[in-house]
């Protein structure tokens, strides 16, 4: 019986997720608007510099995905809090089901939306690479050759980046589906926090600890270890947060 029970919790977990995919178009949406925003934000590059003479002049300008990667990760911080929310929860009521199978395809839903945009990442910088290749006069460009091993390790990184920081709304949601006094209780412990290292110390080193925690790391396999650890944590918590919920 326990193995039919949970053969029976693990096909309601896939249901779900099919049906989050399909119903959750709205939030595919905005990602295409937010990276076509992000395209074109990119065109005038992350820096420039030049130089000339009497006989020539030139113009160096930097280009990366760190437009279309930070509206990416704000987007799949604020999806995440969306699905905490009564109306999508009450979705979820469509089957039988509980709140930890709930929790299960919402995991598997934001690590796939974290897979697509990840990709879409990728093939809008490519984008602005040809836009500028194509529209811009006497151009000659250059960068790091991309290799397969590259792409792949390059892809892991962003999917997991993206689906940490989802895992952060996801656990911001749902402390303040417990109470809306924590609207107000995070952004202090955060900024707070942040203004409080650095009168410390005099110099701040919080967040730049935090982004060489998981930015600096070597190894793609620590890296996703921690990543899936701090994640992990995150859902661990929402999981007990959302306990507390009243059971519709």
């Amino acid at each position: 019986m326990m193995y039919l029970t949970e053969v029976s919790m693990w096909d309601v977990v896939k249901k779900q997720f099919r049906f989050k995919l399909k119903s959750f178009r709205g939030m595919f949406t905005s990602l295409i608007v937010l990276q076509l925003i992000g395209i074109l934000l990119s065109l005038n590059g992350d820096g420039s510099g030049g130089g000339g003479s009497n006989y020539f002049n030139h113009t160096l300008s930097y280009y990366s995905g760190n437009i279309l990667f930070g509206f990416v990760m704000i987007w799949a911080f604020i999806s995440a809090i969306l699905m905490t929310t009564r109306g999508y929860r009450y979705d979820d009521y469509s089957f039988v089901t509980d709140k930890m199978t709930s929790h299960f395809s919402n995991i598997l839903f934001l690590l796939a939306a974290s897979f697509i945009s990840g990709i879409t990442i990728l093939l809008a910088n490519r984008v602005v690479i040809l836009i500028i290749y194509l529209f811009q006069d006497n151009v000659s460009m250059t960068g790091q050759p991309l290799t397969f091993k590259g792409a792949v390790f390059g892809m892991i990184g962003i999917t997991l980046y993206i689906f940490l920081l989802a895992s952060f709304g996801y656990l911001a949601g749902s402390l303040v589906q417990i109470s809306k006094i924590f609207i107000m209780i995070l952004p202090v412990v955060v900024i707070g926090g942040i203004f409080y290292d650095a009168r410390l110390t005099g110099n701040p080193s919080l967040v730049p600890n935090v982004f060489s925690f998981f930015g600096m790391e070597d190894s793609i396999i620590l890296f996703m270890l921690k990543v899936l650890l701090v994640s992990g944590l995150s859902w661990f918590a929402a999981i007990l947060s959302s306990m507390k919920l009243e059971v519709k």
